[in-house]
């Protein structure tokens, strides 16, 4: 059974800095693109960051230079370090592990972790 389980979700200050973590199944880890998704309240899912099995990143021009993806192939974990945070960036983060091959795209999707920016 695949699993993806997020942690470090919480509150922060405007500017603060949190850590998001996603341990995965070992099934998946080394094949699969990983990445991190948020869905604020009354807006769609949007992509945050993503990183290949081979360890090309890409990341939301909302986020560049503030957010950062990596794994951690060892501990089949993925990881977001958000810097700088701003009050919209307040959302559940969601972990996703995705194989395409042609015009099929399977998608593996954590529970979420709250994260909220507020003073």
């Amino acid at each position: 059974q695949v699993q993806l389980v997020e942690s470090g979700g919480g509150l922060v200050q405007p500017g603060g800095s949190l850590r998001l973590s996603c341990a995965a199944s070992a099934s998946i880890f080394s094949t699969y693109t990983m990445g991190w998704y948020r869905q604020a309240p009354g807006k769609q899912r949007e992509m945050v960051a993503s990183i290949t099995r081979g360890g090309s990143t890409d990341h939301a021009d909302s986020v560049k230079g503030r957010f950062t993806i990596s794994r951690d192939n060892g501990k089949n974990t993925v990881f977001l370090q958000m810097n700088s945070l701003k009050p919209e960036d307040t959302a559940v983060y969601y972990c996703n592990a995705k194989s395409t091959a042609g015009s099929l795209s399977i998608n593996y999707w954590g529970k979420g972790t709250l994260v909220t920016v507020s003073s």
